[in-house]
């Protein structure tokens, strides 16, 4: 039995369209992220899949749980750590802990075997008020809440954003450990550093998904060669490559320009590079 299916959902707001005939399986045990830019759809999507929105159109299940009908039973099931921090900011990490803990009708001492290596981290300040944590200290907070009821499934909705790098490295090997356990997490993120880190990624955008598959996957689907090229001025580095009918796309990457081309059988001076999750999904957005 998967641990969730999605049959063509949509949802629209004010005719505008959110989501658009989505579907996708998720394997027990998996992680599985959802990529794609600011306002693609992920936050809809992932608050339609913690019961907190109705689909429009479509059905949703988790496990052989009904999303409609057994709404009651899913939310027992599942942890959800929204992108921004909504833990109680006037209470304590220790407070925070067992009120989440109290509202599952569980203890802090029945289940801290299944947070202790994540809340270690920041019980040498469990009396210091949860506002007044670090970026990293708040993410390992919100963690810890999220899995205080031991759920099945584990829903992050960009986990790291505004996270420092170190934090963001020390995040990722909690959630690989957390997934040695046998849990099921699915994932939103803009970075694409991270899309490697899981075991199956769907690239969304404008509310579709572009592509589903393995990361090192989507790499080979790359269907053309692609090249660096680097320069000391970059807006008139891409006039000139933009200008240029043989340069099929080109856009900047850090300090140099990727480009792929219509003919690669013209002589060309260009550095042949390996291309990245990032590459193939601008790609497929041109």
């Amino acid at each position: 039995m998967k641990a969730l299916t999605i049959n063509n959902i949509s949802k629209s707001y004010n005719k505008k369209t959110a989501l658009k005939n989505i579907s996708f399986e998720v394997d027990k045990g998996e992680i599985f992220g959802i990529i794609g830019p600011d306002g693609a759809g992920k936050t809809t999507l992932f608050r339609i899949l913690t019961t907190l929105l109705l689909p429009e159109t479509g059905k949703v299940n988790i496990g052989d749980l009904d999303l409609v009908k057994d709404y009651k039973k899913i939310r027992k099931i599942f942890g959800y750590m929204p992108g921004r921090f909504s833990l109680y900011h006037d209470l304590t990490v220790e407070e925070n802990l067992e009120f989440f803990a109290s509202v599952f009708s569980t203890t802090v001492e029945e289940n801290y075997d299944l947070v202790k290596d994540i809340y270690s981290h920041i019980e040498p300040f469990k009396k210091r008020k949860a506002g007044a944590l670090s970026g990293g200290m708040k993410q390992k907070l919100a963690l810890s809440c999220a899995l205080i009821h031991k759920p099945q499934i584990l829903f992050l909705d960009e986990p790291t954003t505004g996270v420092d790098p170190v934090s963001r490295k020390e995040f990722w090997q909690m959630l690989k450990n957390l997934q040695k356990q046998g849990l099921t997490i699915i994932v939103s993120t803009p970075y694409m550093d991270e899309a490697i880190l899981c075991d199956r990624i769907g690239l969304i955008n404008n509310g579709e998904f572009l592509d589903i598959d393995k990361p090192e996957n989507l790499i080979k689907k790359f269907p053309k060669k692609l090249y660096a090229v680097e320069g000391d001025n970059m807006p008139k580095l891409l006039k000139e490559l933009r200008g240029n009918e043989n340069v099929y796309t080109c856009y900047s990457f850090g300090d140099s320009c990727h480009i792929t081309l219509n003919d690669e059988t013209i002589e060309n001076n260009y550095k042949e590079i390996t291309p990245t999750i990032e590459d193939y999904f601008i790609l497929l957005l041109k």
